[in-house]
């Protein structure tokens, strides 16, 4: 694909839901926000990123990106601009409990394979949520239409790994067997990490 604009994506450093590993999507009862690692992971990506001549900063809504945006913005002089679209997997009234009893919603036994678990999940979303196929438009229509805004400029979108996974899916037009690759992998983008999309 070819794009007008370039497009870096950043994934928020490491947070307090990181490290008691649960989830935290919108509403934000329980704060999250970057730890000591988290602040020094995201100073060290903003120095790259000031590099990248950025002209616009794009960042979820959630305590944890805005402050990761924030630290790049101070470095870089770029004010930053909130989109809920950029926001955190939706998954509803499964917010703020473990990543272990999410995981069970999909699959109680822990049967299914990789393949046959984020196939439910781009089908299935739990109550007040949302699914993948769900996140993954939310994401591409923001993509979508910064593309058609803009021209020629360098943008940044401060983000979390599962949204910014299908993001890199829809725009690198990825297949669900790619994109399990990639989570089995661990090629996923990491606390802090900066890479440039397409």
């Amino acid at each position: 694909m070819e794009l007008r604009n370039q497009y870096f994506i950043l994934r928020h450093g490491e947070s307090l839901r990181n490290i008691e590993k649960r989830a935290s999507c919108w509403p934000e009862k329980i704060k999250s926000p970057l730890t000591e690692k988290g602040i020094k992971q995201i100073k060290k990506s903003a120095k790259e990123l000031k590099k990248k001549k950025i002209s616009l900063i794009f960042s979820s809504d959630l305590l944890r990106t805005k402050q990761t945006a924030g630290i790049v913005s101070k470095e870089i002089g770029i004010k930053v601009r909130l989109d809920k679209r950029l926001r955190e997997v939706n998954v509803g009234i499964l917010n703020n409990k473990p990543i272990d009893e999410i995981g069970r919603f999909w699959d109680k036994e822990r049967r299914l394979s990789p393949e046959e678990y984020y196939k439910k999940r781009f089908k299935v979303a739990p109550d007040k949520g949302e699914n993948y196929v769900q996140l993954e438009k939310r994401m591409y229509d923001f993509f979508k239409e910064t593309e058609k805004k803009y021209e020629g400029k360098n943008i940044l979108i401060v983000s979390h790994q599962r949204p910014l996974t299908l993001l890199e899916k829809a725009v690198n037009n990825y297949n669900l067997e790619e994109f399990v690759k990639i989570i089995v992998g661990k090629r996923e983008i990491k606390t802090g990490e900066m890479r440039k999309l397409a």
